[in-house]
């Protein structure tokens, strides 16, 4: 069976490279009805938080990324590490080493100065001298001297490391504690995990890794290594790039199979296709399709396909979304116009749910014109028109038709272009200058709450 996994740090928030990268080891696993293990590695004790291990677990509900088993917390596996670590010591594949870090500093600072790679000399490897005391040792794997290691990424195709390129590598801390390479061996081979699907960071890690566990005569799953996201500029993404919380992009109103969809395409592809479901992407996701290339991060990109996804989306549930944003702005949804109604009109335009919070709130509160507005739109010469015009609609049946048609004939008598009247009306109602058709948003707004604001706004034209 399929069995892949997610395991990030708790160290900071689910950012866009790790849901990327749980989004490839999710879909491969639904694809082939394998099973998807979600597993915190949480052996970072000195940056590792709750607040941390609590974002990552929302960021995969919101991005629906739903998981068969876990999660996993490493920490509260340390006795299973100690008892791999035993078998590993008493098979003579790990030994112990009682080096400081003042001598571990001193050995680098030499192996520099003399041009050398910085590495462990494996000075306790063989030796037979009585450790000293006073000193807790960590356990080092003894690694392979001679010999290559050889894997098929099935991303990156045939890589092959030279055993003498690799230094024997701690396992065990001083304090106990499992260091990444060891405790992600250990997880992965208890968990049956068949598929590792990364970021490529970890590339130079899989040798050390495969080494342990041929140490241990385990079965070696297969490596998927996925290229960097980088940002529009070429250079490693960062904040300033975009590359904030995923559950920043929920805050900021955009919805979560927007950003699946974009996650998806950025470094991998199924043809042309720029828009497609999760269920297409389970269906067609395979590493053949993912780019050896890294990534560029395109937030305008990113807004253009949650613009698609909210002309598309159902407006029940966007009444659902907007609702807390309106009600943050002040306004009662329930006090204005159907919601639902609205949103129809406006979403169109819109590119995330706060942008099309934004453009409703003047249905439920009355925004007064900008003076900018008024010095442009509230002028003598229009001020006839907006007074025949209040009354025209006093007279006729409250639907967008019959209000266009309205607005027409009050330009028509007094000898004006429809926007000569319609602007003014705009500013009135709304005050805003760019809005959807003011026929249509009249309809919403109803009779009496059209007339109330034309009526206040009457007294800034000038006689």
């Amino acid at each position: 069976m399929v069995r892949t996994r997610f395991a990030p740090s708790p160290t900071g928030y689910l950012h866009i490279g790790g849901a990327r990268t749980a989004l490839f080891s999710w879909a491969f696993a639904r694809r082939h009805g394998g099973k998807f293990i979600l597993r915190i590695e949480d052996t970072d004790l000195d940056r590792s938080t709750a607040q941390s291990t609590q974002a990552i677990l929302d960021g995969m509900a919101w991005l629906g990324l739903d998981y068969d088993e876990g999660p996993f917390y490493q920490m509260r596996r340390l006795e299973r590490y100690h008892e791999v670590a035993e078998v590993l010591l008493n098979s003579g594949d790990a030994y112990y080493c009682y080096c400081t870090k003042e001598e571990l500093d001193t050995m680098r600072e030499q192996q520099r100065a003399a041009g050398l790679k910085p590495r462990y000399d494996g000075r306790w490897r063989d030796s037979k001298a009585t450790p000293p005391a006073g000193v807790k040792p960590v356990v080092r794997l003894k690694n392979p001297q001679e010999g290559v290691v050889a894997f098929n990424d099935l991303v990156k195709g045939e890589i092959t490391v030279a055993n003498s390129e690799l230094d024997d590598l701690v396992l065990l801390r001083a304090d106990g504690v499992p260091t990444y390479n060891f405790g992600v061996v250990i997880d992965d081979l208890d968990m049956n995990i068949s598929h590792v699907i990364r970021g490529d960071a970890h590339v130079n890690n899989t040798p050390r890794q495969i080494n342990i566990l041929r140490a241990l005569n385990a079965p070696v799953p297969q490596y998927a290594h996925v290229p960097m996201i980088l940002g529009a500029d070429g250079e490693r993404l960062s904040k300033r790039h975009g590359a904030v919380s995923v559950m920043q992009y929920h805050e900021d109103g955009y919805l979560p199979e927007a950003l699946i969809n974009y996650l998806a395409r950025l470094g991998w592809s199924h043809g042309n296709e720029e828009i497609f479901s999760r269920e297409q992407l389970v269906e067609w996701f395979d590493f053949a399709s993912i780019n050896r290339s890294p990534a560029k991060f395109n937030p305008e990109k990113l807004k253009w396909l949650n613009q698609q996804y909210l002309k598309s989306a159902d407006n029940e549930r966007l009444a659902g979304l907007v609702t807390p944003y309106l009600e943050a702005d002040g306004c009662d949804p329930a006090s204005g116009p159907d919601l639902q109604k609205v949103l129809a009109l406006l979403k169109e335009r819109a590119s995330t749910v706060a942008e099309l919070a934004d453009a409703a709130v003047y249905f439920f509160r009355h925004l007064a014109p900008s003076e900018e507005l008024k010095a442009q739109y509230f002028t003598r010469e229009a001020k006839p028109a907006i007074l025949d015009l209040r009354e025209r609609l006093t007279k006729i049946e409250w639907e967008r038709h019959a209000i266009h048609d309205a607005i027409k004939a009050a330009a028509t008598a007094h000898g004006m272009k429809l926007p000569k009247v319609a602007m003014p009306l705009r500013a009135m109602v709304t005050g805003e200058a760019q809005t959807p058709a003011i026929n249509a948003i009249l309809e919403l707004l109803g009779r009496d709450e059209t007339f109330k604001r034309v009526d206040e706004q009457l007294a800034n034209f000038p006689e």
